[in-house]
């Protein structure tokens, strides 16, 4: 696959299925890009759109949502459970195949001084791209969400965006872009409603608090019309190679069990790599010195 790159953009809409439709068909316009996946959460009130292709192609995709999604989109209506500082809050490129992550930082700096400029929008830079240390974590640039950004962007030196004006978007608000390796957006519902618990497990599990590498975790509560409320623990997987699907799933449901609960199911948003899914596969049926090449499609694949 040379010089592939994945573009997984998050929207602010979950919510509206003929706006999350629209965007879809913008980045579907574009000649030379793959829509991989989308999908949306009512709750978190956001989209994910994942597309590939090469650089260029990529870019005049991303470019499309980003006008279509600042057309319909305005965060002073936004409510959600999840994190966000914009219509489009974050744009990550992910290197695949042969392409270098080198590539996808020298991508994401330069769309995003394209982007800050065509549509007057604070962009800040995260992940490998980042131009500041203290805006590797997206969380970082995150803090305080929508609002905060709103409310300091003119006045705190520490909210000055890497490219674009020192005021947000007045509809867009702000977005986050970068470079980084294929995450996995993985969510555990629990067998109960106690958003507490589900808080305390994201942050026994979470690296940043002294849990499992390269593991990200919030809790939030599911409020879905015709649903039960269901306490999830929302997950990123920001290396798998360091800690996969089934050790992040079986410490929550050991958790969970202590508390006198369980999972009830697990949710995969947008795409994760194959290897990644065939360690699952090991580990649920506790295969000895499994290999891909055992999977048939794959072992066929390889010598195409």
């Amino acid at each position: 696959m040379p010089g592939l790159i994945e573009c997984v953009p998050n929207f602010s809409e979950g919510r509206r299925e003929e706006v999350v439709d629209e965007i879809v068909r913008a980045v579907a316009s574009i000649d030379g890009v793959t829509v991989l996946d989308h999908t949306s959460d009512v709750t978190h009130n956001r989209s994910v759109i994942t597309f590939a292709g090469s650089a260029q192609p990529v870019v005049r995709a991303a470019t499309a949502a980003v006008g279509r999604a600042l057309e319909l989109i305005d965060m002073e209506q936004h409510t959600g459970a999840h994190p966000r500082i914009g219509a489009v809050d974050v744009i990550p490129f992910v290197p695949l195949g042969t392409t270098r992550i080198e590539e996808c930082v020298d991508l994401a700096r330069r769309f995003g001084e394209q982007i800050a400029a065509r549509f007057d929008l604070p962009v800040y830079l995260y992940g490998e791209a980042a131009l500041r240390p203290e805006r590797r974590r997206l969380a970082a640039v995150r803090r305080g969400q929508y609002e905060a950004i709103r409310d300091e962007i003119a006045t705190e030196a520490h909210r000055a965006p890497d490219f674009g004006p020192a005021r947000v978007h007045p509809r867009g608000g702000a977005v986050a872009v970068g470079a980084r390796k294929p995450l996995i957006a993985f969510n555990i519902n629990l067998r109960t409603d106690d958003l507490g618990l589900a808080i305390k497990i994201a942050n026994a599990i979470r690296e940043s608090s002294g849990g499992m590498p390269a593991v990200q975790a919030m809790g939030i509560l599911l409020e879905n019309p015709g649903m039960p409320r269901m306490a999830q623990v929302s997950t990123n997987l920001v290396d798998w190679e360091r800690t996969g699907i089934a050790a992040v799933v079986n410490e929550v449901r050991r958790l969970a069990r202590e508390a006198g609960t369980d999972i009830d199911h697990c949710e995969l948003i947008g795409l994760a790599p194959t290897g990644a899914l065939l360690e699952v596969t090991a580990n649920a049926l506790r295969l000895a010195d499994f290999s891909a090449d055992q999977a048939l499609e794959l072992r066929l694949a390889r010598d195409r």
